[in-house]
C-alpha cells in the first residue's frame, strides 16, 4: 500500500509541476505576442528590428549548410529505400512523387525544425539562462526594459521569418537529392523526373508544411527563452536548461507535428 501511494503521489507531484511549467510558457508566450503585436500599435514600444535581422543571420543563415547537408542526404536516402521496392513493379518513376510529397508535406519542416531547436534552440536557452545567473536581467529591469520585448520578440520574430525560408531551402535541396538518384542511378532523365515531381505535387503539401514552420518556431522560441529564464545554480544550471530545452522543443514538435498532419488530412 505504502509504494502504490509513493507511486501515485510521485505522479500527481510530477504532473501538477508540468502543468505549473505549461502555466508559465503559456503567460510567457501571451506576453511575447503583446510586445509583438499590441505594445507597437500602441506605441509603448517599439521592435528592436537591428537585433531581429542579427537573429536571423544567427539562426537562419548560419543554418543553411547544415540543414541543406541533411535534407540533401534524407532526400537520397528515401529515393535509395524506394527505388528498391519500386523497381520490382517497374514504377521507379514514383520515387519522384514519394520524394516531392514526402518531403514537403512532412520530411522538409520537421527536419528543418529540429536541427534549429537544437542549434538556435539550446543557443536562446544558454544566452538568455547566462544572462539570469549574471543578473543582467535584473539590471535590464532595474533600467526600465522590459526582458520579453528586449530578449524574447527579436528571437522569435527571427524564428517566424526564418524558419519557412530554411523549410524551403530543405524541401528543394531534398528533392534534388531523390533527383540525383533517380538520374544517376535509376536512369531517369532529368525532364521526366521534374514533370512527375510537378505532377505530385499540389499547393496545399506546400502550403501544409510552411503553417508548421510557424508553430515549430514559436515552440523553439518560447521553450528556449522559458528554460533560459527559469536557471538556476551557475554554470551547472544554463547546462541543465540548454538540455532541457532541446528535448522538450523536440518532443513538443514532433506532438505539434502529428496534431496538425491530423488536422490538415481531415480538413484538406
Amino acid at each position: 500500500m505504502k509504494i502504490i501511494n509513493q507511486t501515485f503521489g510521485s505522479i500527481g507531484k510530477q504532473f501538477l509541476t508540468t502543468m505549473a511549467h505549461v502555466a508559465r510558457i503559456v503567460k510567457l508566450t501571451r506576453n511575447a505576442f503583446y510586445w509583438t503585436i499590441v505594445a507597437p500599435a500602441k506605441g509603448k514600444g517599439k521592435i528592436r528590428w537591428g537585433s531581429t535581422i542579427q537573429q536571423m543571420i544567427l539562426i537562419g543563415y548560419n543554418s543553411i549548410p547544415i540543414v541543406a547537408t541533411i535534407c540533401f542526404f534524407v532526400g537520397l536516402i528515401m529515393a535509395m529505400q524506394a527505388a528498391y521496392q519500386l523497381e520490382r513493379f517497374g514504377a521507379s518513376i514514383y520515387v519522384a512523387d514519394l520524394v516531392g510529397v514526402s518531403m514537403t508535406r512532412e520530411l522538409g519542416p520537421l527536419l528543418t525544425a529540429i536541427i534549429v531547436a537544437g542549434r538556435s534552440g539550446s543557443a536562446i536557452a544558454a544566452e538568455i539562462g547566462t544572462m539570469k545567473v549574471n543578473e543582467e536581467i535584473d539590471a535590464l529591469t532595474t533600467m526600465g526594459f522590459n526582458p520579453v520585448w528586449f530578449l524574447v520578440v527579436p528571437r522569435l520574430l527571427a524564428l517566424l521569418i526564418v524558419l519557412p525560408c530554411l523549410a524551403l531551402i530543405a524541401d528543394l535541396v531534398g528533392i534534388l537529392g531523390g533527383f540525383f538518384l533517380a538520374v544517376f542511378n535509376l536512369n531517369i532523365s532529368f525532364i521526366r523526373y521534374f514533370n512527375q515531381t510537378a505532377e505530385a505535387l499540389v499547393m496545399k503539401d506546400l502550403i501544409t508544411g510552411l503553417v508548421k514552420t510557424v508553430f515549430f518556431a514559436m515552440i523553439i522560441a518560447q521553450v528556449g527563452a522559458y528554460q533560459g529564464f527559469i536557471v538556476k545554480g551557475g554554470a551547472e544550471g544554463v547546462g541543465k536548461s540548454t538540455t532541457t530545452s532541446v528535448v522538450t522543443s523536440i518532443f513538443l514538435i514532433i506532438v505539434a507535428d502529428l496534431i496538425m498532419t491530423m488536422v490538415f488530412y481531415s480538413t484538406l
